[in-house]
């Protein structure tokens, strides 16, 4: 299955604009961290891609949440790597990450919505003019953006990254799509 395929696969999915958006943040993310560690963009773009793409069918049973599209993914013929990193990064089921895409795809996952909100609280409710220590600040107040688990980001640190190096390559591969997400 090659991109384009899959975000057909994703747009059949996932009706709700803003989880595709989500979902295409994740993507991009993953690619600009598979570049920072010389790892496969396509693979583990293909992850980021594809992680929710069962949410829709499984928002009233979360237990199930990345179980499902962990198996949508191996039926599709991807790889190892790309399931596991699918399931794991639900930490409802305490799936052991052991590689680095499940590492990375795990502590990226909540970024994507921290970004997007420290952007929409800016005037221009864009992404250009955000920058990685605007992140990192509204990342230390408690109130902002409740659903974007700190302690998930925080565990950027398995994969050898601070959290402001972190916060930086994610803001930059999310500035990379904004006009692809609206922001």
């Amino acid at each position: 299955m090659n991109r384009q395929e899959a975000l057909g696969l994703v747009r059949e999915k996932v009706v709700n604009r803003n989880l595709v958006n989500h979902m295409l943040a994740v993507e991009a993310i993953m690619r600009r961290l598979a570049r920072h560690f010389g790892e496969d963009e396509e693979r583990w773009g293909m992850a980021g891609l594809l992680h929710d793409v069962d949410y829709e069918m499984t928002k009233d049973d979360p237990e199930r949440h990345s179980l499902v599209s962990g198996q949508m993914v191996q039926d599709l013929g991807f790889d190892v790597e790309i399931v596991e990193a699918v399931k794991a990064h639900n930490e409802r089921h305490g799936l052991p990450r052991t590689t680095l895409m499940s590492k990375a795809l795990y502590s990226c996952d909540p970024l994507s919505g921290l970004i997007v909100a420290a952007a929409l609280i800016r005037p221009e409710k864009k992404l250009a003019p955000v920058d990685a220590k605007f992140v990192l600040n509204r990342f230390g107040e408690k109130s902002f953006a409740k659903g974007a688990n700190r302690e998930i980001i925080k565990s950027c640190s398995e994969l050898g990254l601070s959290l402001e190096e972190f916060l930086g390559l994610g803001l930059e591969a999310m500035q990379g799509i904004a006009g692809s997400i609206g922001l």
